[in-house]
This record gives C-alpha cells, sequence and structure tokens, in this order.
C-alpha cells in the first residue's frame, strides 16, 4: 500500500502512535486507534476525519479532502511522508460500521468489587478493598456456585455474620440483586487515556445516553 510504505520509510515518529477517537457511523465512541491505523482506514476510504471548525460545527473529510486542508492549514502535530506532509486525526468516523462492540466483562475479583463499587451489598456502607470479602449469597457447602449471579461484596463484620448461611436464614437482605454485566460501552474502558480535547463533546455525548446496564439499540 503506497501510504503504508510512505509512512513506513518515515522514522517512527511519535506521532503516529497518538491516540485517536473512533466513531461508528452513527457518530458513537466505539474504539481508540492509533494515527497510524486512522490514516489508513483514511487512505482506504473506510473512514472520514471529524474536524470541530471555528464555527463550532463539526465537518467531516475524506482523504483527499484532509490532504488538501493539511496544505491549506497546517498543524502542529503533522506526519511528513516521502511526497506530502498531513496533519495528525484526532476523531475520525466510520463509514459503514454502525453497531457498538460488545465487550465480555471477566469474571475478577477487581470486576465485582467494580461492580458493587466497592459496597458492601448487605449493609450499604462503602470500604476499602482491603476491609471487603466476596461473599456466596448461597454458600458452597450448600451448593452455591462462584459466579457473577452469586458473589457479592461483603464487609467483614457482615461476613462473619451470615457466615455459612442463606440471607434469609442469617436475617439479611441484599441492597441489589447480583447479575452478570452484560457488557461495557466504550465510554466506560477508555478512561485511562489521556485524551484529546476534541474527544469530549463524543464521550459527554456517549455517557449521557448510553443507558445503563442495557444493550444498546440493534
Amino acid at each position: 500500500m503506497v501510504l503504508s510504505a510512505q509512512l513506513g520509510a518515515e522514522n517512527m515518529s511519535s506521532f503516529l502512535n497518538q491516540h485517536v477517537l473512533v466513531l461508528n457511523r452513527l457518530w458513537q465512541a466505539v474504539n481508540i486507534c492509533t494515527a497510524k491505523r486512522a490514516l489508513t482506514l483514511l487512505f482506504e476510504g473506510r473512514a472520514q476525519v471529524v474536524y470541530n471548525g471555528a464555527d463550532g460545527s463539526f465537518n467531516t473529510y475524506n482523504f483527499n479532502e484532509w490532504h488538501d486542508f493539511s496544505q491549506r492549514q497546517p498543524g502542529d502535530e503533522s506526519i511528513n511522508t516521502i511526497s506530502f506532509k498531513i496533519r495528525v486525526p484526532r476523531v475520525i468516523l466510520l463509514v459503514l460500521f454502525d453497531r457498538m462492540p460488545k465487550k465480555e466483562v471477566k469474571f475478577t475479583r477487581h470486576n465485582i468489587f467494580e461492580r458493587d463499587h466497592n459496597t458492601c451489598q448487605y449493609c450499604g456502607k462503602i470500604f476499602e478493598r482491603k476491609d471487603l470479602n466476596l461473599d456466596h449469597v448461597i454458600p458452597r457447602e450448600r451448593g452455591g456456585p462462584t459466579s457473577w449471579e452469586n458473589i457479592v461484596c461483603s464487609c467483614i463484620q457482615c461476613n462473619t455474620h451470615k457466615a455459612n448461611k442463606t440471607p434469609n436464614e442469617a436475617g439479611m437482605h441484599l441492597i441489589r440483586k447480583p447479575k452478570r454485566p452484560k457488557w461495557r460501552p466504550f465510554v466506560q474502558v477508555n478512561l485511562g487515556f489521556q485524551h484529546h480535547d476534541s474527544w469530549k463533546h463524543f464521550l459527554d455525548l456517549a455517557y449521557w445516553n448510553v443507558e445503563l446496564g442495557e444493550d444498546p439499540p440493534s
């Protein structure tokens, strides 16, 4: 591929590894890729650059349009190829993909704490993780499985009081029925990334419009 060859011929600039926000065809944030990957998608016609203009509107550019825009308004962060200079895109729009990717949440201790918000599911108090146990709602000795639907966070005091009883037998009540998280919207898994200012609109939009705990419309 011509573009890949041109980019590959350059020194490995840090710009090529910059993070780029990926939107699906419905303008929903679905992924993060490198600038090199974004430019490849752009060159192949599978994506367009989304750029926030001076008037606050969002404009889209195909490869040739983005190339021309880069010549007219060269930015501080640009990549030099053999024959031209092109600005690093910060947000791209996939022209065909219109789904939200589903990501299974691994059944780990960390993710159980995340699901239960470090809160004892019996007394409702928040604790540091070192002061929380994982409790089998139906005790293992009674056939209770080690699963999302039968494991909850429990403080030491509640865990000790419940012992090997069911909540009903111990006179205790769960504040929330445990369940398997179906998936995590992209916005919930990207928080570790230091993102560009131009992402804010799309991340905020996704944050406020994704129905919590439910699958998005198909």
